[in-house]
Parts: C-alpha cells; sequence; structure tokens
C-alpha cells in the first residue's frame, strides 16, 4: 500500500487509500494520525438521487485552470491529515459553486451528503475547516498564488487579453476586525466592508483580483490594477473596459500613453438622436449574413 508520493504528470502529492469502503475511512484517518497521509484520496460509490451531484460536473474545468497544481507549487502540504491541501481547496471551491459563503453554513449540510461529492465519509467540520484556512493564511502567500493562477492563465489564453474587463465589488466583511464602511447598494446601507477589482477576459472570465485598501474609488485604483496587468501580459496594446466610476481625462490621458485604449461612459443627459446619423452595416459573422 502506498500512503506518499509524487504524481509524475501534475507535480503534486498523492496517496492510495487503504480503505475500501468510501462510507468508511478508518485506516485513512488512522494513518493521518500516525503521519503517514497528507492528504486522503477521494473514493465513490455508486448510488441514486445524490443532493448536488451537478456540481461534480465543474470539477474537470477546476482541474484545467490549475487551481489544485499552483495551490500545491505555492502551498505546498497542510499535512499529514486526512483533509489536507486539495481536499482542503475543493472543499472550498464546491462551497462557492454550491453558494455556501462561510464555513458555518456548513451546518445546514448534512455531512455525509457533502462528503459523496468530494469522495470522502463527511466534510470537514467549520472549525476543521477554519483552522485549515488558519494555517494557510498565516504562510502569507495568497498574493503569490493569485500571480501565479493569473499568469498560468495569460500563457494558456493569451489571445483573450486584447480586451478585459475592469469592475470593483462590495464585499460585506462579517469578521470582529474593525474596518472601514463602503455602500452596499444591495442592501442600501453602509456597512463593513471592502472593494474588490476584478480583471475579467473577453470571454468574462476572471483572470485576476485586486483589493483596495481604504475603499479606494476605480480612479485611485485602475493605475494600481493597470500596473498588474502590464506585468503579466507585457507590452501588448489592451482595451480595457470599465464604467463611470473611472471617469478622469487626466486618467484617460495616462493610459493613453502607458499603451492601452480605453471604453467606458459618463452619465448625463440623453437627447434623441436623428435616424439620418446612423447607417445600416453587414458582416458575414460565422457563415452568416448580419
Amino acid at each position: 500500500m502506498r500512503t506518499g508520493g509524487e504524481d509524475e504528470d501534475s507535480g503534486q502529492r498523492c496517496s492510495t487509500s487503504g480503505d475500501v469502503d468510501p462510507t468508511n475511512r478508518q485506516i485513512d484517518r488512522l494513518l493521518a494520525r500516525l503521519g503517514q497521509l497528507h492528504d486522503a484520496e477521494p473514493l465513490f460509490a455508486s448510488g441514486q438521487q445524490v443532493p448536488r451531484a451537478g456540481v461534480l460536473l465543474a470539477i474537470p474545468a477546476l482541474v484545467q485552470t490549475g487551481v489544485f497544481a499552483v495551490a500545491d507549487e505555492v502551498y505546498g502540504t497542510i499535512g499529514p491529515a486526512f483533509y489536507g491541501l486539495r481536499t482542503t481547496m475543493l472543499a472550498l471551491l464546491l462551497m462557492a459553486l454550491l453558494r455556501i459563503r462561510r464555513p458555518e453554513e456548513l451546518r445546514k449540510h448534512r455531512p455525509s451528503e457533502m462528503g459523496r461529492l468530494m469522495g470522502l465519509d463527511r466534510t470537514p467540520e467549520v472549525k476543521t475547516l477554519r483552522r485549515k484556512l488558519d494555517r494557510l493564511a498565516r504562510q502569507g502567500k495568497a498574493e503569490a498564488f493569485g500571480k501565479k493562477l493569473a499568469r498560468r492563465r495569460v500563457a494558456q489564453r493569451g489571445k483573450m487579453m486584447g480586451f478585459l474587463y475592469v469592475e470593483g465589488h462590495i464585499r460585506v466583511y462579517h469578521g470582529c476586525r474593525r474596518i472601514s464602511s463602503a455602500y452596499v447598494t444591495r442592501m442600501r446601507s453602509a456597512l463593513p466592508a471592502t472593494t474588490d477589482y476584478w480583471v475579467n477576459d473577453r470571454k468574462g472570465d476572471p483572470v485576476f483580483v485586486v483589493t483596495a485598501e481604504i475603499n479606494a474609488g476605480m480612479v485611485t485604483m485602475l493605475p494600481v490594477v493597470l500596473r498588474e496587468v502590464r506585468d503579466l501580459i507585457g507590452k501588448r496594446r489592451v482595451m480595457v473596459v470599465f464604467d463611470r466610476g473611472g471617469w478622469s481625462p487626466k486618467l484617460f490621458k495616462e493610459m493613453i500613453e502607458s499603451g492601452f485604449d480605453i471604453l467606458t461612459y459618463r452619465k448625463g443627459k440623453w437627447r434623441q438622436i436623428a435616424r439620418s446619423r446612423f447607417e445600416t452595416q453587414t458582416k458575414r459573422i460565422e457563415g452568416r449574413k448580419i
């Protein structure tokens, strides 16, 4: 029985389970306690009407993004443990896909049902998942993880980087620290929150995210974001698309001089435009005349 090693193709640590019953992982848990197991291997059993099983369709896409390989490269191991790095990352990703926003919300779901989706007998408890997150956070490698993942995405999808969409999102803070407040539109109230600026590619898929200090606005954060963009994609010219929050003629001049094109808008009064100002254009798209 092999309990530790390295996958030659992905470079990730792998293990072979000592259990045969997917609903009873006592041997693997014992090996983890003895320091002989760094991550439990997923085991699946046949079944019918498995709740939320459709989320498994996303697993191949998640693997293709490189999130597990990059996590292994940056963080290494958090074991010996039954719930190792790969399993912890998978739990967090499945939570996001299932709209489970915080570890505490796992209490609303049966551990055995959620565990079946991961190929385990049960999901980690809230305190276990919190402990894993704390261990990862103490390493202070979140920025390095994000950059490596972004570089991998640019290498895979470089053609998608001709257009980049920048948008800010308010994320409500639920912790016990004292942080600045921001206006949360959906709640119509000012609450402790942070502002995340997401950079998406031509298909709208995320490339990287930057968290603003003291909830800085779009005009302040665009130069920061664009420095990251330039570091990732080199000197190629890019069209940057953003909303009216980034309106600033001074900033536009700096962006254009730095090799960026701009697509945005400005809120103002609207007036009827004469039909004579428009022309009909014809183009062939995917074999059809439009």
